[in-house]
């Protein structure tokens, strides 16, 4: 049986691929831009990205961790939002041109959730939930030790979870979604809010002004990590609705461990304070009902395609 396997991390502006051992190690990697508006020429580039890696060692499997749902059976990429596929037949596609390898594909917030729980921050537990919080919110659920998909394999979509009645509009067509009140985009529009009223938002208002009138992710990152109290007011305000979000997921899932990846996690400590008080201050039963770990995940930017290989290995091995 072989022990390596590829994965491949389709994202909005890159496509990120490695041979990753069975340990969880990338041996080689490689990377592209995305072509999302040429679909056909994306399939393109992932036949070549997996050709190009394949050279350098042997593998046996494919995992395509790719945004948007996914069929039950790892093969038709239901919805993309990004990307123009509608009901497409990806694993279809990829086997016909990649016939030797056995071929899987999942959602990626899936796949940087399964790396996580087998190689990272979640590997001593057997129930954990993950929250990955970038441009949008995605999500991520192993229960009792597995991957939970749903009826229909869209299940762990925790950022379409609505938390604000008739709140904000979000791209999925609901309203008041955790995605729209937890994510990178949600924190520019807080920082900005912030930045309007004045005082503590002096500084976010000098580098909006700085920065030709918008206050993207970067800068209020950098902020953030300099302690401006207007950008920490403005993440503590995304960090309630997060830990109120958790404290739901929580009634519901009952998880040991909440894993927070992406990129405004790397706020550390920073986010995490404003969740747990939040997820305390709204936990049914607080003070009778066992407390979960909070923890920014490890894995960072290898997670997606490390969790594609491992989860197409596992596929290969039980089809």
């Amino acid at each position: 049986m072989f022990v390596h396997a590829i994965g491949i991390d389709i994202g909005g502006t890159k496509i990120a691929g490695a041979v990753v051992t069975e340990l969880g190690e990338i041996l080689a990697e490689d990377r592209v831009a995305t072509n999302a508006a040429d679909p056909i020429a994306m399939l393109d580039d992932v036949v070549s990205m997996v050709e190009r890696l394949r050279l350098q060692h042997q593998v046996g499997a494919v995992g395509v961790a790719a945004p948007g749902f996914i069929d039950a059976s790892q093969s038709i990429v239901y919805y993309t939002p990004n990307i123009r596929w509608r009901n497409e037949p990806l694993r279809q596609k990829l086997q016909e041109r990649l016939g030797d390898l056995h071929i899987t594909v999942d959602n990626d917030a899936n796949a940087a959730g399964w790396a996580e729980f087998r190689f990272g921050a979640g590997r001593l537990v057997s129930d954990m939930t993950m929250l990955t919080i970038g441009t949008g919110v995605g999500g991520a659920i192993v229960t009792e030790d597995r991957l939970f998909r749903g009826g229909f394999g869209t299940g762990g979509e925790i950022g379409h979870l609505r938390i604000v009645p008739n709140g904000l509009p979000c791209g999925c067509g609901a309203r008041g979604c955790i995605e729209q009140y937890g994510s990178g985009r949600a924190l520019q529009r807080m920082a900005n809010d912030v930045a309007d009223a004045g005082g503590i938002g002096v500084a976010l208002a000098e580098a909006r002004d700085a920065n030709g009138g918008q206050l993207d992710g970067a800068v209020v990152g950098e902020l953030i990590l300099a302690d401006d109290p207007g950008a920490l007011a403005a993440l503590r305000r995304l960090g309630r609705h997060l830990g109120e979000a958790c404290a739901s997921l929580s009634a519901v899932l009952d998880p040991q461990l909440f894993v927070f990846g992406g990129g405004v996690a790397s706020a550390g400590d920073r986010l995490l304070e404003p969740i747990k008080q939040a997820y305390l201050n709204n936990l049914p039963a607080r003070g009778y009902h066992p407390e979960p770990d909070f923890v920014i995940a490890e894995l960072v930017n290898d997670a997606g395609v490390v969790g594609a290989a491992d989860l197409a290995r596992i596929h290969a091995r039980t089809a």
